[in-house]
């Protein structure tokens, strides 16, 4: 069997999905109202105490059967706000509507009353939405850039050669544009602890520890400018109890040790030898994550209850080097086993500084409500992965759709979650082999060859917003759902807004019929030169530029060269007129699209 045949008949299985408790019975949102539009139907509702998310379902019938609005994101259905937009049904259909709250992933309530809606066919023209800037400060918040995800750390130091490139120097470079393009601060990898690197081995029966090669790879992230996120994983061959349970092609092992003693001695080592090479300022603003989705049978071999005391175990040790040290978990797949971990060391004493999980297709739910509902409003929030799909090897993943999915979760996330990570940086990443073509639906941000991609993108059109938001009155087809915005301003007084059209449905992530848009953005001020950088899958869109020049599993050089000639997004002048005091500015902006409209200072 082939570790990816092996991945995919696993990857769906829990590995323990009872519940410790129960929780909160959670009444259906009020207020739910369906706009209908070209193509689209925008829902929102009124928030319900208590909720991380909310499930939208539909039906063709006022009493159902109803069944979720599935946007094919393959993972959680749930989004975290109070609207949701529909693209998925046939223009011209009725529909009912109904909403759901969510008070923990695994658990949805019952449905709220119907509404009916029936989105608008396609009548060729491009309905119009206006976007009115305020003047209201707030901070803007930047959750993409405390963290990103990598391929494990080990290939930084591997010379093999991947589609001609060599893996150990471009994902490192990869990791330095990070840094120094967008301002990401920290890396999280997997398989620190992976044979690999050679930190743990027994000799006449006694424990040897070596963390030469921890030293190697963290030197190079530091000199990149991030600091690493320390996910603690996974079992070393002779501290596992069973070193054939293993996942991906490199083979980590998911079992339990064999002695907790020893594994205990080999967390303390290993954050003390760090505190030593690094110094304990510099270690205390790093994250010690405890193992990676350990609810999946695929990652860990054994059940809740002794990976619970796999936390125990690993949060005292970390600790036992300095109370400073930061360490959580549940580092989670699908949400799951945060409400089962706040229990747990509410009843065991473990520290926990953080709470981390992950989720894909959707924006990441809104997990407030559970810190409070366990009186842990002092834990910081780490969706230590994220992403469009979790499927590897999807389209999605190369084209400019996925680009205006991780703004709108990007938007959503900020000021709730400290970190969302978006998983990965590079496609230099193994975990079901090498990559077999340019783009091959990779997860990764930068393609084999340093190409980047439309999500890379995103992330630098959000890095020039500046550190003030500003509020945005909307109005027109799709206002607020499909077409959303985020309005700033920088300190020397000039603004920067970033509008975007997205759908979460992917079989529009090619475009979809009618969903195009016409918008008026108005600014406060006199006449002044604007320019705008788009974002669309005629700019930006490496898997398009491809598509043109015919490229095949790999560029050609020539093929090479032209598609590093279009690694940038280019700002250009726009028309802007002013009217009655304030400046005007008309874009078409079409489904997937983006436009960073940037406005100088007025003197």
């Amino acid at each position: 069997m082939t570790t990816r045949i092996d991945w995919e008949s696993r990857i769906s299985r829990r590995s323990d999905s009872t519940r410790r408790n129960e929780p909160p019975a959670l009444p259906p949102p009020t207020g739910l109202v369906a706009q209908a539009g070209q193509g689209q139907v925008t829902l929102r509702w009124q928030p319900v105490e208590g909720a991380v998310g909310y499930l939208v379902h539909r039906a063709e019938a006022p009493d159902g059967p109803f069944a979720p609005c599935d946007h094919l994101g393959q993972d959680v259905l749930a989004v975290p706000g109070t609207s949701y937009v529909d693209t998925t049904g046939r223009p011209g259909t009725p529909y009912f509507y109904a909403v759901a709250s969510v008070p923990e992933v695994t658990v949805t309530g019952e449905l709220g009353p119907a509404v009916p809606a029936t989105a608008l066919p396609p009548d060729g023209g491009k309905p119009r939405v206006t976007l009115s800037v305020g003047t209201d400060e707030t901070p803007l918040h930047r959750p993409w850039a405390p963290m990103i995800g990598s391929e494990r750390l080990s290939q930084l130091r591997c010379a093999d050669l991947s589609g001609g490139r060599p893996i150990g120097e471009e994902l490192l470079a990869a990791l330095r544009r990070v840094s120094a393009e967008i301002g990401v601060e920290a890396v999280r990898a997997h398989a620190i602890l992976h044979d690999d690197l050679g930190v743990y081995r027994e000799v006449d029966g006694e424990p040897v520890h070596d963390f030469t090669g921890v030293d190697e790879v963290y030197d190079a992230v530091l000199q990149a400018g991030l600091r690493p996120v320390v996910e603690i994983g996974f079992m070393p061959r002779d501290l596992a109890s069973d070193p054939e349970r293993t996942v991906f092609d490199y083979r980590a092992i998911i079992s339990p040790p064999k002695d907790w003693q020893r594994w205990g001695d080999l967390v303390r080592a290993l954050a003390q030898h760090l505190v030593d090479r690094y110094g304990l300022d510099e270690v205390r603003q790093w994250d010690f994550e405890v193992w990676n989705e350990a609810n999946l049978e695929v990652f860990w071999s054994s059940d809740r209850e002794e990976w619970m005391r796999l936390y125990d175990v690993t949060a005292f040790a970390v600790k036992d080097v300095d109370p400073a040290l930061r360490v959580g978990g549940p580092s989670s797949a699908a949400a799951g086993w945060v409400d089962e971990l706040l229990q747990h060391v509410a009843e065991s004493g473990a520290p926990l500084d953080f709470v981390s999980t992950h989720t894909y297709g959707s924006p990441p739910l809104d997990l407030r409500p559970t810190l409070e509902r366990f009186g842990r409003q002092d834990a910081r929030i780490l969706w230590t992965e994220w992403g469009v799909t979790p499927t590897h090897f999807n389209p999605v993943n190369d084209g400019a759709a996925s680009a205006m999915f991780l703004l709108q979760g990007m938007r959503s996330a900020s000021g709730r979650v400290e970190a969302l990570s978006y998983w990965v940086v590079s496609d230099h990443f193994e975990e079901l082999g090498r990559p077999p073509r340019l783009l091959h639906g990779g997860f990764g941000l930068i393609t084999v060859g340093g190409i980047a991609k439309a999500r890379y993108h995103a992330l630098r059109l959000l890095s020039r917003l500046g550190d003030v938001e500003l509020p945005v009155t909307a109005s027109g087809d799709g206002a607020g759902g499909l077409v959303q915005s985020w309005a700033s301003r920088h300190a020397d007084g000039s603004l920067a807004i970033l509008l975007w059209n997205h759908t979460l449905d992917h079989s529009k992530a090619n475009g979809g019929a009618g969903l195009d848009r016409r918008v008026r953005l108005t600014v406060d001020g006199p006449a002044r030169p604007v320019t705008v950088t788009r974002l669309d899958r005629d700019h930006g869109d490496v898997s398009v530029l491809a598509e043109r020049l015919g490229v095949g599993e790999w560029p050609a050089e020539d093929q090479w060269n032209l598609l590093r000639e279009a690694d940038v997004l280019r700002a250009e002048p726009a028309q802007a007129t002013p009217e009655g005091g304030r400046l005007v500015i008309d874009l078409d902006l079409p489904q997937p699209g983006a436009v960073l409209v940037e406005v100088p200072a007025t003197d």
